[in-house]
């Protein structure tokens, strides 16, 4: 839970720290949040799909195989980076204007010049959630607690010199991050692939120079990693497509939204947490072959999801107005920012758990192909039709008000939580994902 808060920490910093420039400062930050983490939803599948085939070798006491699977994970996830930035760097302006041709010239600048730096920073924060991911399939998230606080450090020294020093406004923003996934990628190397990291754990990494290409070890984790990949990405491009509509709501709506998503991603932190631990514990159940012990572990790792869901989610939903002043907007968008966000807290508290970190005890034991055809039908039906309508008859209802429309989007997205929850939820007590072992 550390870990995810302090991670969460550098989006919230940059937010925060570029509202001193203004609205359109957040607002072109925001955009390209949204776009990149539909990149950063590639690497996390790779990281997922790495832990979970090292997580059941490790359960299987074959640690050998655990050491090559971490191989494969890295190179593949650097490999991927790589190829995001020959694509997207000389095609960013064609790419923000085609989804984001809605926003205004201002913002859209601001977006031009973040979305650079943010590119330049994949090689490293893929290596980084890589090494992570080894971690936690080894039990040790404590390592990753550390590197994570060094980098959120990094990062918000770097915003406070280069925003508020040197005023370059969201390159500034840009350059911390950039900087402080650098420094998280180059310790979390040097830990795993030092002397000592043979006796202090059973993944370590040698002569990553020497580079072995085991395509046996990579279809396995491509069989986690591809269709969590395909369900992280159809689900942001999702998002990314109910922002460009959203992006014609006004100023105020965009940045509201923002600084929603900003706070609200803090009360997922619990849930996530567990979500990322349920891979360690559910796939070495798998792996040593102990089925009702993985469901046994499964139950009991959604109660503390749900337990530490409430207690966040009901703070923020009390605090949440006191929450929005912190960032530098408007009235209009204060007040409609605290709105959204106490609604998102009372879905969050039923909703998030069921429909978010139960996928991830299924990916554990192997079964991703579910979650994935599950997920996709959901977000297009429901988050992002349903959004669409929604907020469209709330622009036709009230013409005057479009601000309003927010509402519509994020009520499209609450239906989306219930039916996906639904169905994890009757494919956990089926037991049908028991059977979906990777080695």
């Amino acid at each position: 839970m550390a870990e995810q808060f302090l991670a969460m920490t550098i989006g919230a910093c940059d937010t925060v720290m570029v509202s001193s420039v203004g609205e359109a400062g957040v607002s072109g930050v925001s955009l390209i949040d949204q776009l990149t983490q539909l990149f950063i939803q590639l690497f996390a599948a790779f990281a997922t799909g790495g832990a979970v085939v090292s997580s059941q070798y490790l359960g299987h006491k074959s640690d050998d195989k655990a050491r090559s699977a971490a191989r494969q994970l890295l190179y593949m996830s650097l490999f991927v980076a790589l190829l995001i930035i020959a694509l997207c760097l000389p095609l960013r302006r064609l790419i923000l204007n085609w989804i984001y041709g809605g926003a205004g010239e201002e913002v859209m600048q601001n977006a031009l010049v973040y979305f650079v730096w943010i590119l330049l920073s994949f090689p490293f924060l893929a290596v980084y959630n890589s090494c992570a991911a080894l971690y936690r399939s080894m039990g040790n998230s404590k390592i990753s607690l550390k590197v994570s606080l060094v980098m959120n450090a990094t990062n918000i020294a770097g915003n406070a010199l280069l925003i508020y020093g040197a005023k370059i406004g969201v390159a500034g923003a840009g350059i911390a991050t950039l900087a402080s996934r650098m420094i998280a990628a180059f310790v979390m190397i040097y830990l795993l692939a030092r002397p000592s990291a043979k006796n202090s754990g059973r993944i370590y990494l040698e002569k990553l120079w020497k580079v072995e290409i085991r395509f046996d070890m990579i279809r396995k984790i491509l069989k986690v990693a591809i269709p969590s990949g395909i369900e992280n990405s159809v689900f942001h491009i999702g998002k990314i497509l109910v922002y460009s509509f959203m992006s014609g709501f006004g100023l105020a709506a965009i940045a509201a939204n923002a600084i929603t998503n900003t706070i609200a991603s803090f009360s997922n932190i619990p849930a996530q947490a567990i979500g990322l631990a349920s891979v360690t514990v559910i796939g070495q159940c798998i792996g040593a072959g102990e089925k009702q012990q993985a469901k046994s572990y499964g139950r009991k790792l959604m109660k503390e999801a749900y337990i530490g869901m409430f207690t966040v989610a009901t703070a923020i939903f009390i605090l949440a107005p006191l929450l929005v002043r912190a960032f530098n907007l408007s009235d209009e968008a204060r007040i409609l920012s605290t709105g959204v966000i106490r609604t998102c807290m009372v879905a969050n508290i039923f909703f998030w758990p069921m429909s978010f970190t139960l996928p991830n005890i299924l990916r554990a034991s192997g079964d991703a192909k579910f979650t994935m055809i599950v997920s996709n039908i959901s977000m297009w039906l429901f988050r992002v039709l349903f959004s669409f309508l929604i907020s469209k008859y709330l622009l036709y209802k009230f013409p005057e008000n479009t601000a309003l429309a927010l509402y519509g989007v994020w009520f499209g997205m609450y239906i989306d939580w219930v039916f996906r929850g639904l169905c994890f939820g009757v494919r956990f007590h089926r037991n049908k994902w028991l059977d979906k072992k990777l080695i």
